[in-house]
């Protein structure tokens, strides 16, 4: 529903007339006052149209209803009553539907728009509510939109029938069509005869080249119009016969003439579209392309037909014209002099030449004391002049001059020649083909006048070949024979009196290398093969071959090669002992045959180094290390120490496991290695090795590993000796205490002094206890009656007086004199970690 411009609401259909008696606040209707109107509304597509009820005063109450084309039964669009306003569903194909006191209005108008729309309303009047009805015909008119011109075809030949199409998509009729013609380069337009319709066709019948243009379509209707873009048409005509122009302009009878060195222009005219291609013939050749064809200092060559050809290359059409041009001139350049052996090389024969010009030219040989003497002069000719010159009657050095006359030369031509014998000596030389399937001999004698004849021959005196100048060039192929064969070059020319000559002989390869190379092992060795030089020497293809008869090729990890024009050396890299010895071979193969030369590669071995004992080898606390200690004996050199481990079985079928190296590349002074990553619950095997480069010594004796010592005995001892001295020394400060106060702690005193016996002595401290002391022990020592000896006496030698007894006995025995066996004591002792 829409209440003016409000968003519409839920459609609550016609019930709403029900309201009407409400709405009339219970006024009876004038029903037979009803007024009815129709009339009809025109509309455009897309645009806004509004349909009025009719009277002025907006009605109460309105119901609008639309009949598609007046066809049908009519169909709700929308009801109101002052600003409640429904709007129908499935209105949204007339275009956006608003209802505005009572006066219908459609935005974006759409063609099903078109129709009859009925409007019934409560219009109120004097109090009363009276019954209007309005008919509008709504009439949508569609605007004309853009057309476009499609012409039968866009190019069209001269003559032939052309038309032109314009079409529109859509539009209201009755339309109508105009035509607009502009030249090609867009001048003004003309209006050509119109057709109208729903479509309309420009005939050109038969088309021109004056309808060559861009053409122009502007369709009309009621509502609008459009012109349509420019679509061009072009008429394809001609080439009409050329016409040739000269510059500059010279005729003659049958063409046209120039001096030789100017400049002349020639142009062609053929009227045509598309414009014509031109093709200038100069004898039936193709010289040029374009209209104009320009010869910058016209030459004596280019005189004759030329023929302008002009095509269509549309049509597939061509026209052409041809004149004819004559060119006034000299021959050529100036004359050339040569000289050739002749008279089975025993003579010269001079020749010159000065070819063409109009007319000849005049030619005659003179000497170079004869030039200006009239018997030097001989028979003249034209165009070509030979003279034979003696080889023996003329010396090294004689020169000879042609002299030419021309009409068109007023200065005249000449040309000389100077005969002489080149230095030196032919030389010799020989190539292989491809392949080695030919051998080329070739002689070389560069200079002279004229130049000097070679040919080939074989030892034998045989000729071989044709003979050739300064150079001569024979192919023998390869069959097995040509070692060892001997060819000669022969050389002659006319001033020379004697022949020289060269010689080749065809070998095959000569090798030089050493017999026998040594090395240590882990070093590199260096095997050298280099070709000696022959008389001939051919190219070959030097090849390594190892021990094995493997051809070594370039790219291979254990070998270099190197190699120049006469020699390839091979290096053998980290050499190793036994498997790199053995003899190498160097093949060298040409045309001719293959030599070979062995090479014994020796492979020595560094000086064994000394022997190796462990001295100490035990575990860790943790058992996943050992310390290890070696020691060396002997004298030798090293690089370093290997140590080997490996896990022992105890099974004594079982076979060992393999040894594995532990530690490697140990410094030569080093003499202990601590090893990690052991597993606590194998038993490790180790033993030691000493190295010299890559000479290994003797393995030191396999040992395990021996536990790691008990760390709690030194606690425990000291523990012990501790707690001793300081029991002895409180021990002493109470025997000393209770000696000094025997009156306070008498007990004491006689439980520690008392308990010795008879015999013992108490400590004396003063000078009275010293007295006391004294007398006691008189008369304890005193000798019983009838004694024999006092005890503590020492009886003396039989019939002597015994001696007397000592006045007192030590306390204790010095050390070392008790007769008491020693005491084994077993001290046991817990650490607690």
């Amino acid at each position: 529903m829409e209440r003016g411009q409000a968003a519409p609401r839920l459609w609550r259909g016609p019930w709403i007339l029900c309201l009407l008696p409400a709405l009339a606040g219970g006024q009876p209707l004038a029903a037979g006052e009803a007024a009815y109107e129709e009339w009809q509304v025109t509309g455009v597509r897309g645009r806004a149209v509004q349909l009025s009820c009719g009277l002025e005063a907006p009605p109460a109450v309105v119901f609008w209803s639309f009949t598609p084309r007046g066809e049908g039964p009519p169909r709700a669009v929308a009801v109101g009553s002052g600003q409640d306003v429904a709007v129908a569903p499935g209105t949204a194909m007339l275009g956006r539907v608003m209802l505005h006191n009572g006066t219908l209005e459609l935005r974006e108008l759409r063609v099903a728009a078109q129709g009859r729309f009925l409007c019934q309303g409560l219009f109120p009047e004097r109090g009363r509510l009276r019954v209007g009805y309005a008919a509008i015909l709504l009439r949508v008119l569609v605007p004309v939109s853009k057309p476009f011109v499609r012409p039968t075809a866009a190019a069209a030949a001269e003559g032939a029938a052309v038309a032109l199409l314009c079409t529109v998509r859509e539009g209201t009729e009755p339309l109508s069509f105009s035509w607009q013609h502009q030249e090609p380069r867009r001048g003004p337009s003309v209006s050509p005869v119109a057709l109208g319709g729903s479509r309309a066709e420009l005939r050109l019948t038969p088309a021109n080249r004056s309808h060559t243009g861009w053409y122009l379509c502007t369709v009309r209707n009621e509502v609008n119009s459009h012109t349509s873009e420019p679509v061009y048409l072009d008429i394809v005509y001609g080439p009409d016969e050329p016409a040739i122009s000269v510059e500059p302009f010279s005729p003659e009878q049958g063409g046209f003439s120039a001096g030789e060195r100017e400049d002349v222009v020639l142009s062609c005219l053929a009227p045509s579209n598309p414009p014509s291609r031109y093709v200038w013939l100069h004898n039936g050749t193709q010289v040029h392309i374009g209209q104009t064809y320009v010869i910058a200092a016209i030459a004596r060559a280019q005189a004759g037909t030329y023929t302008c050809l002009a095509e269509n290359t549309h049509l597939q059409t061509r026209t052409q014209a041809t004149i004819v041009l004559t060119v006034y001139y000299p021959p050529a350049g100036s004359p050339s002099c040569s000289a050739l052996a002749t008279g089975d090389l025993q003579d010269v024969a001079l020749r010159c030449r000065w070819l063409g010009g109009f007319p000849l030219a005049q030619l005659r040989w003179v000497g170079s004391q004869e030039e200006e003497k009239e018997e030097g002069v001989m028979g003249a000719s034209f165009s070509m002049a030979t003279r034979i010159q003696p080889g023996s009657a003329t010396r090294n050095g004689s020169s000879f001059s042609c002299l030419a006359s021309h009409p068109a030369v007023p200065q005249g031509a000449a040309c000389g020649t100077t005969l002489w014998v080149p230095a030196g000596s032919p030389t010799c030389s020989a190539a292989a083909t491809k392949g080695d399937e030919y051998v080329m001999l070739q002689c070389r004698w560069e200079g002279g006048t004229p130049p000097v004849t070679l040919r080939w021959w074989d030892g034998g005196g045989r000729a071989l070949g044709d003979p050739t100048l300064s150079t001569a060039v024979l192919v023998l192929s390869t069959d097995g024979s040509l070692g060892g064969r001997e060819f000669v070059c022969g050389a002659a020319h006319p001033l020379r009196a004697a022949s020289a000559d060269c010689r080749l002989r065809l070998e095959v390869p000569d090798l030089e290398a050493e017999s026998e190379v040594a090395v240590l092992e882990g070093g590199e060795a260096l095997l050298t093969c280099r070709q000696r030089g022959t008389s001939a020497r051919l190219s070959a293809t030097v090849t390594w071959y190892d021990p094995k008869e493997r051809e070594v090729t370039p790219g291979l990890a254990k070998y270099r090669l190197e190699q120049r024009e006469a020699w390839v050396n091979l290096t053998v890299l980290d050499v190793e002992w036994p498997g790199d010895g053995g003899t190498y071979r160097c093949t060298a193969t040409n045309a001719v045959g293959t030599a070979s030369r062995p090479v014994r590669l020796r492979v020595d071995r560094y000086p064994a180094p000394p022997n190796v004992t462990i001295s100490k080898l035990r575990y860790t606390r943790a058992r996943t290390e050992v310390q290890l200690e070696w020691r060396t004996q002997g004298t030798g050199n090293l690089t370093g120490f290997v140590v080997q481990r490996r896990q022992t079985k105890k099974p004594l079928r079982e076979a060992p496991s393999p040894w594995e190296t532990a530690a490697g590349n140990i410094e030569p002074h080093s003499r202990d290695r601590r090893l990690g990553g052991l597993d606590p619950a194998v038993l490790y095997a180790f033993r030691v090795l000493a190295v010299n480069h890559r000479t290994a010594g003797h393995p030191s004796e396999v040992q395990t590993p021996a536990e790691p010592p008990f760390e709690a005995y030194p606690a425990v001892t000291g523990a012990a000796v501790g707690g001793m001295l300081v029991a002895t020394a409180a021990s002493l400060l109470a025997v000393r205490c209770i000696a000094r106060h025997r009156d306070t702690l008498p007990r004491l005193h006689d439980l520690l002094f008392r308990t010795a016996g008879p015999g013992a002595q108490e400590p004396v401290d003063t000078p009275e206890d010293a007295e006391a002391a004294a007398t006691g022990a008189e008369a304890e020592t005193a000798p019983a009656p009838g004694d024999v000896s006092a005890p503590g006496t020492a009886a003396g030698t039989w019939g002597e007086p015994r001696a007397a007894p000592p006045a007192a006995e030590p306390l204790s025995a010095p050390p070392g004199t008790t007769d008491d066996p020693p005491v084994d004591v077993t001290i046991t002792a817990t650490a607690t970690p």
